[in-house]
């Protein structure tokens, strides 16, 4: 499974590069079924939020490692090498740039629901 994150750079900027988490764990379902997942991770502080509508944040680091959900609306973010990314509801993202300059972010025609599923430390998505 392929999602986007964003991660700083050296240079204390920021870009987006695809990263892909491997669905390659056998699960026997509880129907008999094989179910491939990928290994497990837990973060015990996931919240929902809603950002405004007419959200326009500045530059800003994310706070920890997070996995970004959109449950409605659609957000933007613009990296600081100018390249632009959009997701909209059911798409999901992985916030890494907790150093250096980080990301803007906005809200994409009214407000948006998010979940922010924290990983600090989690091995399951390394760079």
């Amino acid at each position: 499974m392929k999602i986007t994150q964003f991660v700083a750079t050296d240079d204390g900027g920021s870009r987006f590069e695809e990263l892909e988490i491997a669905l390659d764990q056998e699960r026997i379902g509880a129907d008999g079924f094989t179910l491939m997942a990928s290994v497990v991770f837990s973060s015990s502080t996931a919240c929902f939020v809603t950002l405004p509508a007419g959200l326009d944040q500045d530059w800003h680091q994310a706070p920890v490692r997070q996995l970004v959900v959109l449950l409605s609306g659609s957000v933007e973010v613009t990296t600081t090498d100018s390249e632009v990314r959009r997701w909209h509801t059911g798409d999901m993202f992985l916030a890494s740039d907790v150093v250096g300059q980080g990301h803007k972010t906005r809200t994409i025609d009214g407000p948006a629901t998010v979940l922010f599923v924290p990983i600090e430390g989690c091995g399951l998505l390394s760079a």
